[in-house]
């Protein structure tokens, strides 16, 4: 895809990161460790859908309004729930902006799953000009330094916002990416990321055994193998029982408890 810059930053790093809203006429991500809830359990804004597009088979970026007064810190979440009749009293829903601070408007990167018929799902089938209602940004997840991020599948998008920041400002170089997916069609944002971290930058697919990634899960072998300080930050996102398994194995590495990044 070949953006315009029409989404306020100032100076793109790469042509996939910068938001397009020419068509604005028109990390609940199931499992993973994204926000639970809002600190007050309200929805302070209301925000339109300028448009939305596939990223891969099941996932969409959402382009929305960005009201005035919002800020907040990539990584961060909000709940979002759709401000129609049959959906507005439904409980909101965790996803995180992928967006960066600066920018003018909103972005989510949200995947839809087959057997999930719920807002996520409904999500996917709104037209540009439907109303959401949004909650003021909360959660664990922000950046510290430099470090190793580490995800699976949707776990990724808490950490396209903070890539995208570190890109912008000039804080690459001591990034490194370890991102687990069933097949290489799943993964999110996948050239952008590559561009980012290049060589750092490393895909495991468990369904597929193909050249330029590596087969299987992350495993204490794979932290091992690629992984060669573990006396600096690292990020973790995904499923419950992923992220558990993560900081375990780091922890058994000597990884210090409170350089071990995650929605708490």
């Amino acid at each position: 895809m070949n953006h315009k810059l029409t989404a306020g930053r100032k100076k793109p790093v790469a042509s996939f990161a910068v938001i397009d809203i020419s068509c604005a006429s028109q990390v609940l991500t199931k499992g993973n460790r994204t926000p639970t809830k809002t600190r007050s359990n309200t929805m302070d804004f209301t925000v339109t859908l300028l448009m939305s597009e596939f990223v891969t088979h099941d996932v969409k970026r959402f382009i929305v309004s960005k009201p005035k007064n919002f800020t907040h810190e990539p990584g961060q979440g909000v709940e979002l729930a759709i401000d129609a009749p049959r959906w507005r009293d439904e409980e909101g829903r965790p996803f995180t902006p992928t967006s960066l601070p600066t920018d003018r408007v909103l972005e989510f990167t949200i995947k839809r799953y087959q057997d999930h018929q719920g807002v996520t799902a409904q999500l996917h089938t709104l037209a540009a000009g439907a109303e959401l209602l949004m909650s003021k940004p909360f959660g664990t997840i922000r950046y510290k330094g430099p470090g190793v991020f580490i995800a699976a599948g949707a776990g990724i998008t808490p950490f396209l916002g903070i890539l995208r920041q570190a890109a912008q400002q000039g804080g690459l170089q001591n990034q490194q990416l370890l991102l687990a997916n069933k097949t290489a069609a799943d993964i999110i944002c996948e050239k952008e990321l590559r561009h980012y971290l290049g060589e750092r930058c490393i895909f495991t697919l468990s369904r597929e055994d193909v050249k330029g990634y590596r087969h299987g899960r992350i495993s204490s072998t794979m932290l091992q193998e690629t992984v060669s300080n573990f006396d600096r930050y690292f990020y973790v996102c995904g499923p419950d029982e992923f992220v558990e398994d993560m900081n375990r194995m780091l922890k058994d590495f000597g990884a210090k408890p409170d350089l071990l990044v995650f929605e708490e």
